[in-house]
């Protein structure tokens, strides 16, 4: 076992606020880069309409069907990365989703199905839950 001094604990927990943010900020870019990635993918590949162009409610169901994945690896991820309380940060980030669906839903709301935007808001949290169970799972 090895041994502190008391400069040494203030600098390891000194870093842990920047680690915490680091692996909340690394989920999110994971799932922004992820599901950006997609989207541009299946315009470029015809299946989405050019971004003038309202997408069908089938369409806005299938973006929220890969979403929900995504989301869950983006918090899968913060848990992975986080120097401690995994749960915590998968959450954190779910927090975070939660508010960026919630200025899209009103930012886009006339772009989309009301239920599309709603149904971000709603998943943000039980998506964080999922990804941070499947780490501890995967701890086990």
């Amino acid at each position: 076992m090895t041994t502190l001094t008391a400069s040494e604990t203030i600098t390891r927990n000194d870093r842990h606020p920047w680690l915490s943010v680091g692996a909340v900020a690394a989920g999110l870019f994971f799932t922004f880069a992820v599901t950006t990635a997609v989207d541009l993918a299946l315009r470029r590949i015809g299946v989405f309409p050019d971004f003038a162009v309202r997408m069908s409610d089938a369409l806005f169901a299938l973006a929220l069907a890969y979403r929900i994945p995504f989301d869950i690896a983006g918090s899968y991820l913060a848990a992975r990365l986080a120097p401690r309380s995994p749960t915590r940060h998968a959450l954190a980030l779910g927090g975070i989703g939660l508010l960026l669906a919630a200025v899209g839903a009103i930012a886009m709301w006339d772009h989309g199905p009301g239920w599309y935007s709603i149904a971000n808001i709603v998943i943000a949290l039980p998506c964080a839950w999922a990804g941070a169970k499947c780490f501890a799972r995967r701890v086990r």
